[in-house]
């Protein structure tokens, strides 16, 4: 099977008539929250990642507990917990004895800070079953102070296991400065060496990140602090990019998107969660909005076909909204880069927070991780409009619009699928030649009619399929009546 084709955005469509697009956000579980504080050093969960091993069925989830410095103990104030499931929906939290908590001699703890100036932050987890050395099949990168020869400093860390519970922290620190410091400072002087902390144009605290299969590289997509007005540090937060090809050693990190005019003064980006996907970049990108509630954040869906040019079509709909308020997830959505992606459904983990992000501190706030789930490939598909009315049309139409694709080889593929909804009405799809002319036995008319909703409706004519089309260029055109489509595929 090639790629798919998604239609979360035009890459490959040549023009659309009569349509717009919609965007599918996924569904809450019942079951949430999935985790919850259930311990005495279980508060504020949030950050999170987790993998699903596709042999065993196993899910592991890693989460960040923080606790400020409730054990007078630095290194605990901001620790990662595990948990496991077997159905990715009800997780169990096993106990270890490598980091016990007063006098708790298990707990389900798996690392701890440095118990530097401030607190070790975020638990981004990639899991390579391939990696030839064991000890470093699972590898996380996090956010702490340590000590070097020129003193503290705070930046980028990793940590390796063989199994994702048992972490080696890797000694040389920090693998990518960070910037620190109070808000609204100046900038240093490109002379000026007695600031290390400040950092500009440097990634932030928050870490996640993941394979790109297209590179080759691994790749961290985070915030990254934008200079004020009058030219002082630490103003707003905007999508920073750095890379690796071993994950120790990592780019001068570059600006990639940022708050524009579009958005509101107070709106910037809290950090930035991408995965890759069937060819597209996806980005679950936190909106913070410091001027409600303490700093709420809803969960924004970009995309880039590159990773480095970003486009944001849905900004008038969250992707995840907060939920309700006073629940666990009713002030802030924390997303993640590791999403699990099953043969029917796309599930998407995240950390919630009663209140703001900015004032999660407080242990009288609800938190947890839950779970929203997505039919796959559903992020957002095409769909007629209500009606079509202009004066080069014979007459007005209602819900009927067509797609017409860009042209490729379509001869060498045994069968063509659809990823559509058409419960209320039905699609038809036509071949063109690479000129625009119709084809015949592949017309509107010769084509089987697709109703129902699928995943994979297969593309058929009633004496013909693409198999029998001379070597060549061809476009598809899709026919919508009252029906939505979100993929094409391929099958070679």
């Amino acid at each position: 099977m090639t790629q798919a084709w998604l239609l979360l955005d035009d890459h490959h469509v040549l023009y659309r008539s009569g349509t717009r697009r919609v965007l599918h956000p996924p569904t809450r579980h019942a079951a949430n929250p999935l985790v919850e504080p259930t311990e005495p050093w279980e508060t504020a969960l949030a950050w999170n990642s987790i993998y699903h091993d596709p042999v065993s069925g196993r899910y592991q989830l890693w989460y960040q507990s923080w606790l400020a410095d409730d054990l007078g103990d630095r290194r605990y104030g901001c620790v990662v917990c595990y948990a496991e499931s077997d159905d990715g929906v009800h997780f169990h939290k096993p106990r270890f004895t490598q980091f016990p908590y007063g006098e708790h001699t298990e707990t389900n703890i798996v690392l701890i800070g440095s118990g530097g100036y401030s607190y070790r932050y975020c638990c981004s987890v990639l899991v390579e079953p391939d990696e030839p050395d064991p000890a470093r099949r699972y590898r996380m990168a996090y956010f702490d102070w340590t000590e070097t020869d020129a003193g503290q400093r705070p930046g980028l860390c990793v940590a390796f296991s063989p199994d994702g519970i048992h972490w080696t922290k890797h000694p040389e620190t920090p693998l990518s400065p960070v910037h620190y410091g109070a808000l609204g400072q100046d900038l240093p002087l490109m002379t000026q060496t007695d600031r290390p902390w400040t950092v500009p144009l440097s990634m932030s605290d928050g870490t996640d990140v993941f394979f790109d299969p297209v590179r080759k590289v691994y790749v961290w997509y985070g915030k990254m602090w934008l200079d004020g007005p009058e030219g002082h540090s630490a103003w707003k937060h905007a999508m920073g990019r750095t890379e690796s090809s071993d994950f120790l050693n990592w780019s001068t990190p570059e600006l990639v998107c940022a708050p524009d005019d579009d958005d509101l003064p107070h709106v910037e980006f809290h950090t930035t969660p991408t995965f890759f996907h069937e060819g597209v970049y996806i980005c679950l990108n936190q909106i913070l909005d410091r001027a409600a509630g303490g700093g709420v954040i809803d969960v924004e869906l970009m995309l880039s076909r590159d990773g480095f040019t970003w486009q944001r079509p849905f900004r008038d709909s969250f992707f995840l909204p907060r939920g309700a308020s006073g629940s666990f997830e009713g002030g802030s959505i924390f997303t993640n880069s590791t999403p699990v992606i099953l043969d029917t459904q796309m599930r998407f983990y995240y950390g919630g927070y009663s209140a703001g992000a900015t004032s999660s501190d407080n242990s009288l706030h609800k938190s947890g991780i839950g779970v929203a789930t997505l039919p796959r490939d559903r992020f957002a598909g095409i769909t007629p409009l209500e009606r079509t009315d202009v004066p080069t049309q014979r007459n007005p139409v209602e819900h009927v619009g067509q797609v017409t694709m860009k042209k490729c080889a379509l001869s060498r593929y045994r069968r063509l699928e659809l990823n559509a909804n058409a419960e209320g009405g039905s699609i038809r799809v036509e071949i063109l030649d690479a000129s625009g002319r119709r084809v015949p036995g592949f017309l509107r008319e010769d084509a089987v009619e697709i109703t129902g909703d699928a995943l994979r409706h297969e593309v058929r004519w009633q004496e013909h399929d693409v198999g029998n089309l001379p070597d060549g260029e061809y476009m598809l055109r899709l026919h919508l009546d009252n029906a939505t489509v979100f993929a094409i595929y391929p099958v070679a």
